[in-house]
C-alpha cells in the first residue's frame, strides 16, 4: 500500500512539474515597450530557453484571416483562383502580421536575386524586371525541418504555410492580408516575415533587428521595430520556441483611417489635394493619377485586411477628380464662358456609359499589367504628338491657333501695363450638330465632331473605371492632337468629362460593394475643391504653349509610372 502511495506521489509529481514548465516559460519572458507599446514602437523581448538551443520567436496576430472571410467580389474571384495554384484552402486561416524573429534564418528560407520595374517584356538573364536586388524567399513546407515547423505557434498545417507563403511574397497577398510591405525604393518587393539580427545578416530587410542570444546560459534579447501602421488594439501572441509564453497589445499612434489602413492627419492629405487639384484644373489631366501616387507614396493607402488596397484607393480618388472640376467649373463656365457644351455633353455622355458599363468588364477580363503598358504607350505618343504640335511646322498649319496665342499675348501685356488681370476669350458658337460643331475664340474659328469624341468617350471611361481617375490625360490630348483645339478650351470640356467618368466609376464601386475611406474621401474632397478654383484663375498665367508643355511632361511622367521606370528609386 505504501509503495502504491509513493508511486502516485511521485506520478502527481512529475506531472506538476510538466504542467509547471510552460508557466515558468511565462515567468521568464518579459516583454516591454518604447512609446507605451503603440504602433511604431520598439519591442525587446527578453528570456531563457533551452541551452544550446536556436532561437525562434513567433509575433502573431490574435485575430487570423482565412479568404472565406472576405467581403470583397474581386477578392473572393481571386482567392478562388489561386487556392489550387499555390496550395491553400477557402477556410485555411493564418495571422495576418506575423513575424518570426531567429538566430537561424536559413531554417525557414534564403535570400535569393530579385530583379523588379521595368515592362513585363523586359528581361535580363532570363528574368523579368529593370532593376536587381535580393529578397528572402520561404522554403516550401516539405522542405522545412520538425525544429523549424514545432517554431511556428499557430501556423501548423501545409496548407497554412502555403498560405502565408502567399500572402507575404504575391503582390495581391501582400496588398490583400498583411499590409506590411518591404520596398525597394517606392516598389514593394515582398513582406516583412523571417528577421535575424541585423549585424550578423545585414540585409535591407532586417534594419532595426536586434537578437542577442547566450547559447551557454539560453538567455536571449530581441529588439524587434513594430508595423508603424498597425491597427489600433490589435492583440499578439508570442511564441518562444513553439510554446506559447505571453501576449501583448499594440495602441493607435495617431488618426486612424479605418479602410485606408493607415495613420495619417487629414490636414495633410488635404494640402496634397490642393496641389494635385491645382494642377489638375489647370491642364484637365491627370489628376487622378497624380492623386493615386500621392496615395501610394504619401498615405500609402492600404484596405482593410481581405480588401485589395486598388479597390479602397479607387473609390476614394474618385473624390478628387469629381471635386476639383466642381471647383473650377463655376469660373470657366459662367464667369469666363468658355465651355464648348455640345463636345463636353458628347464626351461625358461616351465616359458615363463606358466607365459605368464597359469597365467592369475591364477591371474583371484584362491583365492589368498588358492594359498598363499599352496604355503607357499610348500616353508616349501623346506626350510627342504634343510636342511635335509646339513645332514651327505645325504652328504654321494651324493658323487660328497660331492667331489665338498671338491675340493672348496680347491681352497679357496689356493687362500687365494697367495693372489688372488678363480676361480671357469667350466660346461664340457658330454652328451646332451632331457630327458639326463650329464656335470662334478670340475671334478664331474652330470645328469638331462631337459624335466622333462621344464614341472615344466611351473607350476614355474603361481606362477610367479601371484606374479610378478621371480619364482627363487621354481627354485633353485627345482633344488638342485630334481635334485641333487650343489649351484653353480643350481643358473646360477634359473637366465635364471627368465629372462624368467620375459618377459613372463610383456607382460601379458601389454596386461591386467598394467604398472608399470616409476621412480620405472627405479630406480630398475639400482639398481638390479648393485646388479646382486655384487652377482655374492660375491657368491665365500660362501661355498656350506653356501649358502644352506642362502636358507634355505631365503624359512622360506617366509613361514612366506605368512602365514601372521608377526614376525615383
Amino acid at each position: 500500500m505504501r509503495k502504491t502511495i509513493s508511486i502516485l506521489t511521485a506520478l502527481l509529481v512529475a506531472i506538476a512539474f510538466v504542467v509547471a514548465v510552460p508557466a515558468s516559460g511565462k515567468a521568464e519572458t518579459k516583454i516591454t515597450a518604447t512609446n507605451n507599446f503603440k504602433a511604431g514602437c520598439v519591442l525587446t523581448i527578453e528570456g531563457k530557453i533551452e541551452p544550446g538551443k536556436d532561437l525562434y520567436i513567433a509575433l502573431a496576430t490574435k485575430k487570423m484571416f482565412a479568404p472565406k472571410d472576405t467581403k470583397g467580389v474581386h477578392e473572393k474571384k481571386t482567392f478562388k483562383k489561386h487556392e489550387k495554384k499555390f496550395g491553400f484552402k477557402e477556410d485555411t486561416a493564418i495571422p495576418f502580421l506575423y513575424y518570426m524573429l531567429t538566430t537561424n534564418p536559413n531554417k525557414f528560407g534564403k535570400v535569393v536575386p530579385k530583379r523588379f520595374g521595368g515592362p513585363s517584356f523586359y528581361t535580363q538573364g532570363g528574368k523579368r524586371g529593370l532593376f536587381s536586388t535580393t529578397m528572402f524567399k520561404l522554403a516550401k513546407y516539405d522542405q522545412l525541418d520538425e525544429e523549424a515547423k514545432n517554431s511556428l505557434g499557430p501556423i501548423k498545417t501545409k496548407e497554412q504555410w502555403n498560405f502565408f507563403k502567399y500572402a507575404h511574397e504575391k503582390s495581391f497577398g501582400i496588398n490583400t492580408i498583411t499590409k506590411e510591405a518591404t520596398k525597394k525604393g517606392k516598389v514593394t518587393i515582398f513582406a516583412r516575415s523571417v528577421l535575424a539580427d541585423f549585424t550578423k545578416f545585414p540585409n535591407y530587410w532586417n534594419k532595426g533587428v536586434s537578437i542577442q542570444l547566450d547559447k551557454n546560459t539560453g538567455a536571449f534579447k530581441a529588439i524587434f521595430k513594430t508595423f508603424r501602421h498597425t491597427p489600433p488594439d490589435t492583440g499578439f501572441d508570442v511564441y518562444v520556441n513553439g510554446t506559447k509564453v505571453a501576449d501583448y497589445t499594440i495602441k493607435g499612434n495617431g488618426f486612424w483611417l479605418k479602410l485606408a489602413f493607415r495613420y495619417m492627419n487629414p490636414i495633410w492629405i488635404i494640402i496634397g489635394a490642393i496641389l494635385v487639384g491645382t494642377y489638375f484644373s489647370m491642364i484637365g489631366a491627370a489628376g487622378g493619377m497624380l492623386m493615386a501616387a500621392f496615395q501610394v507614396m504619401v498615405v500609402h493607402t492600404a484596405g482593410p485586411v481581405g480588401i485589395n488596397a486598388a479597390n479602397v484607393l479607387r473609390p476614394s480618388n474618385i473624390a478628387l477628380t469629381l471635386f476639383s472640376p466642381l471647383g473650377s467649373f463655376y469660373r470657366y463656365a459662367a464667369v469666363e464662358k468658355r465651355v464648348a457644351w455640345p463636345v463636353g455633353i458628347s464626351f461625358g455622355v461616351g465616359i458615363f456609359i463606358g466607365s459605368i458599363w464597359l469597365g467592369k468588364y475591364a477591371t474583371t477580363y484584362l491583365p492589368m499589367k498588358t492594359y498598363k503598358e499599352w496604355l503607357a504607350i499610348l500616353v508616349v505618343i501623346m506626350g510627342i504628338r504634343t510636342l511635335y504640335e509646339l513645332t514651327p511646322k505645325v504652328m504654321e498649319k494651324r493658323k487660328n491657333i497660331k492667331a489665338m496665342v498671338k491675340k493672348f499675348n496680347e491681352e497679357v501685356a496689356r493687362a500687365k501695363a494697367e495693372g489688372r488681370s488678363a480676361q480671357m476669350g469667350r466660346i461664340e458658337p457658330v454652328k451646332t450638330g451632331l457630327t458639326d460643331y463650329r464656335f470662334k475664340f478670340w475671334g478664331e474659328e474652330f470645328r469638331i465632331n462631337p459624335l466622333l469624341f462621344g464614341i472615344i468617350g466611351l473607350l476614355i471611361g474603361v481606362v477610367s473605371r479601371s484606374f479610378g481617375i478621371g480619364g482627363g490625360f487621354l481627354l485633353v490630348p485627345t482633344m488638342t492632337t485630334l481635334g485641333a483645339l487650343p489649351m484653353y478650351v480643350a481643358v473646360p470640356v477634359s473637366l465635364i468629362g471627368t465629372c462624368f467618368s467620375s459618377i459613372g466609376s463610383f456607382i460601379g464601386y458601389l454596386i461591386a460593394g467598394y467604398l472608399p475611406d470616409l476621412w480620405l474621401a472627405i479630406a480630398i474632397i475639400i482639398g481638390g475643391f479648393v485646388g479646382g478654383m486655384l487652377g482655374s484663375r492660375a491657368q491665365k498665367l500660362f501661355s498656350e504653349i506653356a501649358l502644352k508643355w506642362i502636358l507634355a511632361i505631365t503624359l512622360f511622367f506617366l509613361f514612366f509610372r506605368f512602365f514601372k521606370i521608377e526614376i525615383w528609386i
